[in-house]
């Protein structure tokens, strides 16, 4: 072999190490970036009290969320019962338009009469636990006269929590062609909702802050729909991770799965235990051999919350009346005293990775329209009364996610409070503080200008 031979051959050698070097960092930072190897298009782990975000995927994408969709029809029937606008035992009187999609067999339906009379708590329950699709039409009805006007309701109500990333074009999730030419008003006859996996996880986070008591329905594993009567059907509760049921998980109280051919396989999920709860949603979610599976949302879930319970736990580390030396006496304006400490009024908690305590250095956060940018404050104001709030910043080494929602919104935080209350001062003692303040600048004026002839 030539000399020249061994150099392209050596540089050979080279090339291909570089590149096989190259492709093998790449594969070790992808399964960094994903080491539960979560098979779904989209997913999503947050701890409920800090909206922690601890594992994402795909989070922004917009997708099919099929009868995922409930959870909004939920809220919106929950929100109607708590202002009085719809009592559970108001009667329903089936419409054409119900009627049609309840005899629907291919579709998850409890079958209602057209002559028949139902009350909104069984309607409901039928929703909540088994998807009942005619059932939840029922109910839009009920609370808005129609499935049309409901849907206004479903996407107002989206942009007033906030959400990003949605469409809503009917009550149940179901594509639009599935409703035999009478979907909704404005909508397009093939159309489905559709969000992303975080706008799905912040309609979780609401739905369970306003109304805890879905989870009263959504935790029934089996429930008889006109029990007793030759409708009778048995409804099973469609979240198989429900405790008794085949991919029972213990602490799964809820909340809603889903599927149409364009969304795929979907959950999204809630369990508490160990004093901690976690929401999950995972879209699309696919097999180990890449294939839709009815099993495979759950599957998905269970990695996501058996890695969640597994590395982190909910910890105090500040406790209440916590103060930063530096920052926690502001300057009094007008008032009696001239100064006044800030301090926390409850232990900060914030969710903690195993073994990262120490990673985490407190912040305050005032507010701009009662603390100004010189740390000052005017009195009068009362003892305990609150100036913002006290955050953390995470200084460790491991990814970030953030949170659901800006900190404003929710995260790890304690109100910050004043120590003591403080009167305004009168005019006797403003005016002779200005007086002062008068003199002490003259002084300042005439010192700097002798200094200056000595200079």
């Amino acid at each position: 072999m030539t000399k020249k031979n061994i150099q392209r051959f050596i540089a050979s050698l080279l090339a291909i190490t570089l590149v096989t070097t190259i492709f093998s960092i790449q594969d070790v930072q992808a399964e960094e970036k994903d080491h539960l190897n979560i098979n779904a298009e989209a997913a999503l782990l947050l701890e409920q009290s800090t909206g922690k975000i601890i594992y994402q995927k795909n989070i922004d994408t917009v997708l099919g969320i099929a009868s995922m969709t409930k959870m909004m029809s939920e809220y919106l029937i929950l929100e109607a019962v708590s202002e009085g606008k719809l009592e559970w035992d108001d009667q329903y009187n089936v419409t054409e338009y119900v009627h049609t999609v309840s005899q629907d067999t291919s579709l998850s339906n409890v079958h209602l009469r057209r002559d028949g009379t139902y009350n909104a708590k069984e309607l409901y329950e039928a929703m909540a636990i088994y998807s009942a699709n005619g059932a939840t039409i029922a109910l839009a009805e009920m609370v808005a006269g129609s499935e049309s006007s409901f849907v206004s309701m479903m996407n107002a109500k989206a942009e007033e929590l906030g959400l990003k990333d949605y469409k809503f074009v009917n009550s149940t999730g179901l594509n639009n062609s599935d409703l035999y030419g009478m979907h909704p008003d404005g909508t397009a006859k093939d159309e489905e909702n559709v969000m992303s996996a975080r706008a799905t996880a912040q309609l979780a986070y609401h739905l369970l802050k306003d109304f805890p008591e879905l989870l009263e329905t959504s935790s029934i594993p089996k429930k008889s729909f006109r029990e007793g009567t030759e409708d009778q059907i048995d409804m099973s509760n469609w979240n198989w991770m429900v405790p008794s049921l085949i991919k029972g998980y213990e602490g799964v109280d809820g909340i809603k799965t889903g599927f149409t051919d364009f969304a795929g396989y979907s959950f999204t999920g809630t369990v508490e235990r160990e004093g901690m709860r976690f929401i999950s949603v995972v879209m699309n979610a696919k097999n180990e051999n890449g294939n839709p599976d009815v099993e495979a949302r759950f599957d998905e879930t269970r990695k996501l919350f058996d890695y969640g319970y597994a590395n982190y736990a909910v910890k105090e580390i500040f406790p209440a009346k916590y103060q930063i030396d530096e920052n926690s006496n502001l300057k009094v304006l007008k008032g009696k005293d001239k100064s006044v400490d800030v301090e926390t009024d409850e232990a900060l908690k914030v969710l903690v990775k195993r073994g990262e305590e120490e990673n985490f250095e407190p912040l305050y956060v005032f507010d701009e329209k009662i603390v100004s940018e010189d740390k000052e404050i005017t009195a009068p104001f009362e003892e305990g009364i609150k100036v913002g709030y006290m955050t953390v910043n995470y200084t460790g080494d491991n990814e970030d996610f953030g949170y659901l929602f800006d900190q404003e919104v929710d995260g790890a935080q304690a109100d910050l409070v004043t120590k003591e209350g403080v009167e305004k001062a009168n005019w006797f003692i403003l005016t002779m503080r200005g007086i002062g303040g008068f003199f002490a600048d003259l002084w300042s004026t005439v010192s700097s200008a002798v200094k200056g002839l000595f200079s």
